[in-house]
């Protein structure tokens, strides 16, 4: 008699020695994908350049170089500071023209006029500052010790104010509004005897001169006016005799 739970076992299992399938060993399980090649990046390269020759590239631009103007202003104009500027360093914000080293030799410090918060700039109104106390902050010497003999007044494009030497007061002078040059008597400058930087149109120039140390003011500005604020310590009334007048020949 046949057995019936057998058979039922053989129909279950048809094939006793079924075949594994095995990979191709040529290839690889999990290949890396394809490194990025310098064809690729020379055709997104190619791609860019054709897409900034097209004229709807000019607002791209526009935005790229927006975004950057405002990082470097915030970059240059600091942080929180006031009106009497105790925090700057000489030459912190000094242009190319000038440069660190000069602003020192000409006993100068400047800021940005734009921006804000600054070191000299507070709100949105502008800038505001005490002669003197900024200059005693920013370490420049032989500024004036107070403002007995204030005075402020402005240099028309091609002009020229001071070019003297006074012998019985030191000053302190802010300089704004145009492109100025600002020259101070040093003897420690071989061959010239004096240091001279260019005050952009778009700074605020604190300077002192140390009694018995010339200074000049030229405005170079093809457009614009100078304006200054000058604070002496004594108030003198100037002449031969408390007062060298032009200095300097070239002026």
């Amino acid at each position: 008699m046949a057995n019936p739970r057998r058979g039922s076992l053989q129909l279950q299992n048809p094939n006793p020695n079924p075949t594994v399938p095995f990979p191709d060993p040529s290839i690889p399980p999990h290949s890396p994908p394809p490194p990025f090649s310098s064809r690729a990046l020379s055709s997104s390269l190619s791609s860019l350049a054709l897409f900034l020759k097209k004229p709807t590239a000019f607002p791209f631009l526009l935005s790229v170089f927006i975004l950057l103007t405002w990082l470097s202003l915030r970059f240059h104009g600091g942080g929180g500071g006031g009106g009497g500027a105790g925090a700057a360093t000489r030459g912190s914000a000094a242009r190319a023209v000038g440069g660190g080293d000069l602003d020192v030799d000409a006993n100068l410090v400047r800021f940005s006029a734009l921006g804000f918060p600054s070191l000299i700039a507070k709100d949105h109104r502008g800038w505001l500052l005490d002669p003197v106390a900024a200059a005693k902050g920013a370490g420049l010497r032989g500024g004036a010790l107070d403002c007995s003999l204030p005075h402020v007044g402005q240099i028309r494009p091609g002009g020229l104010r001071g070019n003297h030497r006074h012998h019985s007061c030191n000053e302190t002078l802010i300089i704004w509004g145009a492109e100025t040059k600002f020259r101070l008597e040093n003897a420690d400058m071989k061959n010239k005897g004096f240091a001279e930087v260019t005050i952009g149109a778009d700074e605020v120039a604190i300077a002192t001169s140390p009694s018995g140390t010339a200074h000049a003011l030229i405005n170079v500005d093809l457009a614009r006016s100078t304006f200054f604020l000058g604070c002496q310590d004594t108030s003198i009334s100037p002449n031969s005799s408390n007062t060298d007048y032009n200095v300097w020949k070239d002026l």
